[in-house]
């Protein structure tokens, strides 16, 4: 697993995990938590190095799906398969600050995108593990955290949300476009 605790792993020291609190409050990570709540959930996590190129999560992966990240240095690009394509859509490129997986550590369910490493990373994995003995002894914290994640979550579907009634708005105009085309097009033949 990409994400054990291993020698590339390491629990951190006293200026790393007071930089990574700080991002944790971040409007891009979970700005619902306070300062204090951030160090406890921060001492739960491992600080990982990562290598440029690294897919450290893989859309549609059912296995190890478990851990959410906090990117601290670095860059990631987020993407999507397309359906109708053999490409892939990228979702958005995220640094410092950003949380990935938040998703699979609270659900274990196949991942909904794929993140590639586009530059050397640190990040700061919580793992559900951690998350499940962070809920054992600061259940207080830990629920703060619940919440905050599903505030995050909450905030992502109503984007989503509206991006779909845009795009069916689209939809629907492109649909009206091509059924006058074809009226156009029938009267032309019927003319003849």
């Amino acid at each position: 697993m990409l994400f054990s605790r291993n020698r590339y792993s390491a629990p951190f020291k006293d200026a790393n995990q007071e930089n990574a609190a700080h991002l944790l409050v971040t409007p891009t990570a979970l700005a619902d938590l306070s300062k204090a709540d951030a160090r406890t959930v921060i001492s739960f996590m491992l600080l990982r190095r990562v290598e440029i190129g690294t897919v450290l999560i893989k859309e549609g992966e059912v296995t190890h799906t478990d851990f959410m990240m906090l990117i601290l240095e670095g860059e990631v690009l987020v993407d999507n398969e397309v359906a109708s394509m053999d490409d892939s859509m990228v979702m958005s490129v995220i640094g410092p600050g950003s949380l990935i997986g938040e998703m699979g550590v609270l659900d274990g369910a196949p991942r909904s995108a794929s993140c590639t490493a586009t530059s050397d990373l640190a990040v700061a994995v919580l793992s559900r593990e951690a998350l499940l003995t962070l809920i054992k002894s600061n259940p207080a914290v830990a629920a703060r955290l619940m919440l905050a994640i599903s505030k995050r979550l909450s905030d992502r579907l109503r984007e989503a949300n509206r991006k779909i009634r845009t795009l069916g708005g689209l939809s629907r105009a492109l649909q009206q476009e091509l059924n006058a085309a074809h009226q156009i097009k029938s009267g032309v033949i019927f003319d003849r």
